[in-house]
């Protein structure tokens, strides 16, 4: 019986969701709320730079099929301040034809802070998927966000000639929208000179506030760098870059993130152990 329900879960994908609470307590902040349904968890945080509450979400199969459906939420209390990541590379698996979904939203309360830094998400060919992130931001809420794309697998001679990746960042201040971006990538945007040009590596970064020194620090670090690019719209940084892999992009974005930490966060940059290793 248990193999059979095993069974019968896998043919009609995992139904998963994670909610998890952040509040600050004393000189530290606290995950208070941690609520899960499904193959979705944390570990026990990390405090590696003292107060920062610091996050690894896991999701134990290891990757996401056609049928699976992920939702993410969380909750940033004022004052509060979190760093999320992941502890690999997530995936997302050739479809038969259903989608593949997941959903993340970030609720950041007056002066809290969150940081969502995941790895790179890997998108095979034949991949069917919708992805959306909204991130609702209070009045003096700061956040760091990135998002970076791995097409295929250019190490085994695979590019991106079927699927659909439906991507989408919608990013809200007390309501009123600052960005708000819808991204397809089938084998035309793949390959389109107006698209990603066979570039197999694509991100974004986001950093609310941001000031004019720091758009002018990553200017610099950018300098003449092909694939890369940087813009501020109203007081948000967003940083875009290509890449033919996706380990020299997340380098690149871990590096603007060094720049922008200070600025946005009001800290310097302390890297997740797992990043390391």
């Amino acid at each position: 019986m248990i193999y059979q329900g095993l069974d019968n879960q896998i043919q009609k994908g995992w139904q998963a969701e994670l909610h998890l609470g952040f509040e600050k307590s004393q000189h530290k902040t606290l995950l208070v709320k941690r609520q899960h349904k499904g193959p979705l968890t944390v570990q026990s945080p990390f405090y590696p730079e003292g107060g920062v509450c610091h996050v690894y979400i896991l999701h134990p199969p290891g990757g996401i099929v056609a049928g699976d459906n992920l939702s993410i939420l969380i909750n940033a209390a004022e004052h509060s301040h979190a760093l999320l990541t992941t502890p690999a590379a997530g995936k997302f698996y050739r479809s038969t034809g259903k989608l593949a979904i997941q959903t993340v939203s970030i609720k950041v309360a007056k002066d809290a802070v969150v940081e969502w830094l995941p790895q790179e998400t890997i998108i095979y060919e034949g991949a069917n998927l919708q992805s959306v992130v909204k991130v609702d931001l209070e009045a003096g809420a700061r956040f760091i966000g990135w998002e970076i794309l791995s097409l295929g697998r250019p190490a085994s001679g695979e590019g991106f000639t079927d699927g659909l990746a439906d991507m989408s960042w919608q990013i809200f201040c007390d309501e009123r929208p600052l960005f708000l971006e819808r991204l397809q990538i089938d084998a035309k945007a793949f390959s389109a000179r107006w698209g990603l040009q066979g570039f197999s590596a694509c991100g974004t970064l986001f950093a609310s506030p941001a000031t004019a020194e720091t758009l002018a620090a990553v200017q610099s670090l950018i300098a003449d760098s092909p694939g890369r690019g940087v813009t501020r719209i109203d007081d948000m940084l967003v940083c875009r870059a290509v890449d033919d892999r996706s380990d020299q992009l997340r380098n690149f974005f871990e590096q603007v993130w060094t720049l922008v930490r200070p600025d946005t966060v009001l800290t310097k940059a302390c890297a997740p152990r797992i990043w390391a290793t």
